[in-house]
């Protein structure tokens, strides 16, 4: 059967939406098209041994559950079995229903669960009451669906067009579940093109996707796989949150053939239900720009507890968006080098290439992949490709066993170009990469070369020391009546004894109110001595007061000097400044920042808790602005003809209208 078979076959299968116009929502098709594709199929494929199935459930009826499961698997020769003699031909058209929730219950247990996580029941029971159940059992059972007409391979096609489908009619929450399989096919290439020595023939080869959603990722890295060498065992792994793209991503394996026991549904990055398990390859797209607020506690516990022996050690992102604990979730899965690597495509938004500055928790991230030479390339994608979405998007491919030419370097690809319209929008998705451009920017990336669209870069190039620039405080001093005034907003005057407060400020007003002090030292000789003259005694924290009221800043004034007689750094004139990582701070500094403020110095006590040394890395990867290409403006005469040919046609307008 060939591909447009397969999609004329979908589009059939589609077609019993049709009875569903005007009793369903157009978003609900596919949940009754699916499941009941699922139904069908595994009945077509279960036909040929259900008789001796329904034999042997009889002899070991008696038999706990567990047992009877494994003796009639082993019968059926497949990973699930029914044990009811009824099939969607022979439901009674009186209590369509309950034959078919007995028939589904007969099913084992993996197919039972796939059928519960898509609430087939309560479907069954709209059907019903909407007298439409026995006509969609009929149509479904007309179909031929059996493994003579249709392979594995062919199947998984079929049904997948049909999640396409299912996607694209409830496009409004599809993006999240649901990528886009151009960019599933482009993001596969680049991390299995190759790797052919990891695909030997009888070797077996473990993918995983902690954000599987319906499946996508792990049927096209099989597809790839089985197309580059076809002897090789592929194991497929996964986690997936929302019950219903779970249940569709089990199907979808079922139909194929493929173990469905590796694929777990829950929470990957508060409840990792694969915790020791390491893979050769990994592929996801996580959520853009979720928050991660409802499993906060055990993120930031395993992180203080753990540290680098958990999934977080290097840092933890801000709240608002969790895509980089994917990253650091499948990094903490790669296998040892020894053990031949692994490679990881993931993809993201463009937040994580840049949020945070130096020493926050994402900063320190991109500090830990570079720093370990992790990040192989990233590749920019055109924006409108997703569903739910038209932002930029970005392919971070990453692997711990690089090739040699590869080591110590990132390329970045500048795929922004490479889109081709949709005929008609799904959603927000108005473009998609076609064949050809996936093909393009898989030779780019496998080429490694330097060219309008690739870039290679050291991975010192993205890192920085942000370090703190301070200039000394020159602050002048009057004992003016608006200066006076300033007395009462200070706290500690404020906290004083009416009578004292009163006090302080007659004894302040007795200094020379025209006399301007450029030295702080000798400002506060003087208001001592007028302090005492009133019979006074102040505390530090009020003598602090009356000089911070008495005071402005002053460029000409002398340097105030701390007890050690070092110039005080002024906090309002504090500065960083960002010194590429591999210069020396004090050279950039000389040069960049002494000429233009001479009195400036490096603050030598902010320095890098993990490496000792002055000013705290920061690592970021501003992939715009390599790539940013300077259109330089219109001459001014070409712009005054046009303002010239503008004006003259308003005036003979003008002209016109009062003529």
């Amino acid at each position: 059967m060939n591909t447009e078979s397969h999609s004329q076959l979908a589009a059939f299968i589609w077609s019993v939406a049709d009875l569903l116009r005007g009793d369903f929502k157009q978003s609900q098709y596919g949940r009754i098209i699916l499941p009941f594709t699922l139904l069908r199929r595994l009945e077509c494929v279960l036909e040929p041994t259900k008789a001796e199935v329904l034999r042997e459930a009889q002899t070991h009826q008696a038999k706990p559950e567990a047992v009877r499961e494994k003796l009639l698997l082993r019968a059926v020769e497949q990973p699930f079995f029914n044990a009811s003699p009824l099939t969607l031909g022979t439901l009674s058209d009186t209590q369509t229903a309950d034959d078919l929730m007995s028939y589904v219950q007969s099913f084992s247990q993996d197919a039972r669960e796939i059928f519960e996580h898509f609430e087939f029941e309560g479907f069954v029971q709209q059907l019903g009451a909407s007298n439409l159940l026995y006509q969609v059992v009929q149509r479904f059972a007309a179909i031929d669906m059996s493994p003579q007409r249709l392979t594995n391979y062919g199947m998984g096609l079929v049904f997948e067009e049909l999640i396409r489908k299912f996607a694209e009619s409830s496009n409004e929450t599809a993006g999240e579940h649901f990528t886009p399989r151009d960019i599933v096919h482009l993001t596969t290439s680049l991390v299995l093109t190759g790797q052919d020595d990891k695909l030997r023939p009888h070797g077996i080869v473990t993918v995983y996707d902690p954000t599987a959603g319906t499946g996508g990722f792990l049927s096209e890295s099989d597809e790839y796989i089985q197309q580059v060498s076809r002897d090789v065992t592929v194991s497929l792994h996964g986690q997936e949150l929302n019950p219903e793209s779970y249940a569709i991503c089990k199907a979808d394996m079922l139909i194929k053939g493929q173990g469905v026991d590796q694929v777990k549904l829950g929470n990957t990055l508060s409840d990792d239900q694969l915790p020791a398990e390491r893979f050769d390859f990994m592929l996801s797209n996580p959520p853009f720009g979720v928050e991660w607020k409802k499993v906060q506690k055990p993120i930031t516990d395993e992180h203080k507890q753990k540290g680098y022996e958990g999934r977080f050690g290097p840092g933890l992102p801000r709240v608002s968006d969790g895509s980089l604990l994917f990253l650091m979730h499948l990094v903490s899965k790669m296998r040892s080098r020894q053990d031949g690597g692994s490679r990881i495509g993931i993809i993201l938004n463009g937040s994580p290439l840049f949020t945070g500055g130096a020493g926050s928790g994402e900063s320190e991230i991109r500090r830990y992949l570079l720093q370990h030479d992790l990040v192989e390339a990233i590749v920019g994608l055109p924006t409108d490709l997703f569903y739910n979405t038209g932002i930029a998007t970005y392919v971070w491919i990453l692997s711990n066993h690089k090739p040699a030419e590869r080591r110590g370097q990132v390329q970045l690809i500048n795929a922004t170009g490479r889109a081709s319209k949709m005929r008609k929008s799904l959603g927000s998705k108005r473009q998609f990469v076609a064949d050809r451009d996936i093909e393009e920017i898989v030779r780019l990336y496998g080429a490694f070369q330097e060219s309008e669209e690739s870039k290679r870069f050291p991975v010192e190039a993205f890192g920085y020391r942000r370090i703190t620039v301070e200039r000394p405080l020159r602050l002048n001093f009057q004992a003016s009546p608006e200066r006076l005034a300033k007395l009462d907003d200070e706290k500690p005057i404020q906290k004083l004894e009416e009578a004292e407060r009163e006090a302080i400020k007659a004894a302040c007003a007795t200094l020379d109110p025209e006399q301007l002090w450029t030295n702080r030292d000798a400002f506060t000789k003087a208001l001592k001595a007028a302090i005492k003259a009133a019979g006074l005694k102040v505390g530090a924290p009020v003598q602090k007061a009356i000089l911070n009221a008495l005071s402005e800043r002053d460029p000409e004034a002398d340097i105030c000097l701390d007890k050690k007689g070092n110039p005080e750094p002024d906090t309002g004139l504090r500065d960083n400044e960002n010194v590429p990582l591999d210069e020396s701070v004090f050279d950039y500094f000389e040069r960049e920042v002494k000429p233009h403020v001479p009195d400036a110095w490096i603050d030598e006590d902010k320095r890098d808790p993990l490496d000792g040394r002055i000013g705290i890395v920061g690592f970021e990867i501003p992939f715009n602005r390599h790539f940013y290409q300077f259109t330089p403006p219109r001459p001014l005469e070409e712009i005054d003809a046009d303002l010239k040919a503008c004006t003259d046609r308003i005036k003979q307008m003008i002209e016109e209208l009062s003529a």
